[in-house]
């Protein structure tokens, strides 16, 4: 049986590293500290970040450890997987966005705002920016 070659990273591979990414710009943390707390070099993380290097089993229990997430963190909204309620997961711009330390910035204030009225215009705003109707 003759094995399909794949062109570039696995998606579950570059899902993961993006929510590794995420998690650790949600905490504040570095690429240098993330490995220093996994015993790895940033290199090593930035290729996990980028889904270029796969996680294994072990060493994606130390990542969940360092960034205090269950592991099944890293999986929510991957590739061909359904919410437990049978929705489907969040497109792949939402995990670039928030995974982006300017998104992350912009979501984190975003929620802080309580006026929706404010929000909604916010959200008016920068799609007439980005030339969206």
């Amino acid at each position: 049986m003759k094995k399909l070659k794949m062109n570039g990273p696995d998606p579950i591979d570059v899902h993961v590293g993006r929510r590794v990414k995420m998690r650790r710009m949600e905490l504040g943390l570095s690429q240098e500290k993330l490995a220093a707390a996994i015993d790895l070099t940033f290199q090593q993380v930035q290729k996990y970040e980028k889904g270029k290097n796969r996680i294994g089993s072990s060493r994606l229990r130390q990542i969940a450890q360092a960034l205090k997430v269950p592991e099944t963190y890293f999986f929510d909204g991957a590739p061909g997987r359904s919410k437990p309620n049978g929705k489907l997961p969040p497109a792949d711009f939402v995990s670039d966005f928030t995974s982006s330390a300017e998104g992350l910035a912009l979501a984190k204030a975003f929620m802080k705002i309580q006026n929706k009225k404010l929000r909604r215009y916010i959200a008016a705003l920068a799609a007439d920016l980005a030339g969206e109707e």
